[in-house]
């Protein structure tokens, strides 16, 4: 059987000249561009991708444990700063303390000293490892820095009266317990 080329030959229709440079022309577009290269960038760049989806999820993993180690630290440093700063509750004559965690009301025992100095704000109620503690304002001030769930009672000393109150007039007694 004879290519469409030759017959083409045959008829006349195209000279001999055309055919040889047709001919050179395809034997250097294949020569520039062989079927294994080809491949081989397809394959090159699935690998390319594939390494940089690999170095995206690792960059993720990476800041995901960057992220838990900063946490603990924080929590370290907070008992640390708990752990230093507390101060011993209680004495001879305990009084309770009230004060809600989340939705339920806790209640510690400290010295009458020491209510009186929760209620001015000098001192502030954490917890601390499954109990509270007693640690002055600023040490809370520091802690609630950190995490601000771990500080649960730190009042704000407030002497100024509103204006406002309709009770103002009417001096909470100082044995007063909720």
């Amino acid at each position: 059987m004879s290519s469409l080329q030759d017959q083409l030959l045959k008829a006349g229709l195209t000279d001999a000249k055309k055919a040889k440079q047709l001919n050179k022309e395809k034997r250097k577009q294949a020569r520039q561009v062989p079927k294994g290269e080809q491949q081989a960038d397809e394959v090159a760049l699935a690998a390319k991708q594939a390494q940089a989806e690999k170095a995206e999820r690792d960059r993720q993993l990476n800041q995901q444990k960057n992220a838990e180690a900063e946490r603990r630290a924080i929590q370290a440093q907070i008992k640390q700063l708990i752990a230093v700063n507390r101060i011993a509750r209680g004495g001879k004559d305990e009084v309770a303390y009230q004060f809600t965690h989340g939705k339920k009301i806790k209640k510690i025992y400290v010295s009458p000293l020491q209510q009186e100095q929760l209620v001015k704000g000098i001192l502030a109620v954490t917890e601390f490892g499954g109990s509270y503690e007693l640690v002055p304002a600023k040490v809370a001030e520091k802690i609630s820095e950190r995490d601000a769930a771990r500080v649960l009672v730190h009042n704000q000393g407030s002497d100024t009266i509103d204006e406002d109150d309709p009770y103002a007039d009417y001096q909470i007694p100082d044995d007063l317990m909720w």
